[in-house]
């Protein structure tokens, strides 16, 4: 499809076509029921979390608020991604408007990036509950995720809005054709006949300045915590500490993984298929969000209780 000429639009771009999986056309059909079921999955798995920790008392606590926060990032990310995505691979489907585009990207790398910082604030959760556990009333209370939470989003999306800026301000005048299922930022930049070096200095600076310190603060916050938890000599004290913070600790290791070998393949991009990173961008969008609630609900005995009276109230 050709760009519709427009102009009101400086760019003379009006659609993008995301041309997803264009080398290896069968990973739709193959990809297709297994993305639905795990959207699925993301979304019940953490309406279900959200209306737990909504209807039960005992879990308005701080803890819980930051991963009701965790739930709606989440549900908010599968939301702005895996439909179109899936409409590409059932309709074929493929363009998006210009506007839309750059709402998607702007929605992906400031929510991604709160994720992020969520998790930073739950890990200093953790450091204080295990490292200060009489302070810890005092500290974590309702005011502190209030400050948290206005943290969270006030620093990303500052940090985040020039990304679609420097984007949007390019001059699109050969093609518009997106070689991947989203719209990432530099997948759209690189379509520009402008200099984009400014786009990939903001992209990798804004990226190892946020999500970079986040995960470096979360590292250092589970050192100091594994050091106090080897000091403990109560029997059953360790494990009791270390069970506390687990959940969140298997979170991060979902949201770190998968980050982690997108960035690899894209380092070694010559070695891999140019498919597998844009597999990776998407699964990195729906599976942690599948599995983020599931993990709290079976780890927590608090919120497995709070489920089944739920369930029991409502069947």
């Amino acid at each position: 499809m050709a760009a519709h000429q427009n102009d009101t639009n400086p760019t003379g771009i009006s659609d993008f076509l995301l041309n997803c999986f264009v080398r290896s056309p069968r990973w739709q059909l193959w990809l297709s029921l297994p993305l639905s079921l795990l959207f699925l999955l993301a979304m019940g798995a953490n309406a279900i979390l959200l209306m737990t920790i909504r209807l039960e008392a005992s879990l308005h606590e701080p803890m819980y608020y930051l991963l009701s926060l965790l739930s709606l990032l989440d549900i908010v990310l599968c939301l702005t991604v895996i439909p179109k995505v899936l409409a590409i691979f059932w309709f074929d489907f493929r363009p998006i408007s210009f506007p839309a585009c750059f709402l998607q990207m702007y929605i992906m790398n400031s929510f991604l990036a709160m994720e992020s910082c969520t998790f930073m604030v739950m890990a200093f959760d953790r450091y204080i509950a295990i490292c200060h556990p009489l302070r810890y009333p005092s500290i974590i209370n309702d005011q502190f995720v209030l400050k948290a939470v206005i943290f969270i989003v006030a620093r990303n999306i500052l940090m985040c809005g020039p990304i679609p800026i420097l984007s949007a301000r390019l001059h699109y005048c050969r093609r518009n054709v997106i070689e991947n299922c989203i719209c990432a930022n530099m997948s759209v930049s690189r379509l520009s006949c402008d200099d984009v070096t400014l786009n990939r200095l903001y992209q990798f600076a804004g990226g190892w300045t946020l999500l970079g310190s986040d995960l470096i603060l979360i590292f250092l916050s589970y050192i100091l915590i594994l050091r106090a938890v080897l000091k403990l000599k109560a029997e059953g004290a360790v494990a009791k500490a270390l069970s506390t913070c687990g959940s969140h600790f298997i979170l991060i290791l979902f949201f770190s993984t998968i980050l982690l070998v997108f960035v690899l393949t894209h380092v070694a991009k010559r070695k891999v298929s140019p498919d597998v990173p844009v597999l990776l961008n998407v699964l990195h969008h729906v599976i942690p969000a599948a599995l983020n609630p599931i993990v709290y609900g079976v780890r927590t005995q608090e919120i497995k209780q709070g489920i089944q009276k739920l369930l029991k109230k409502r069947w």
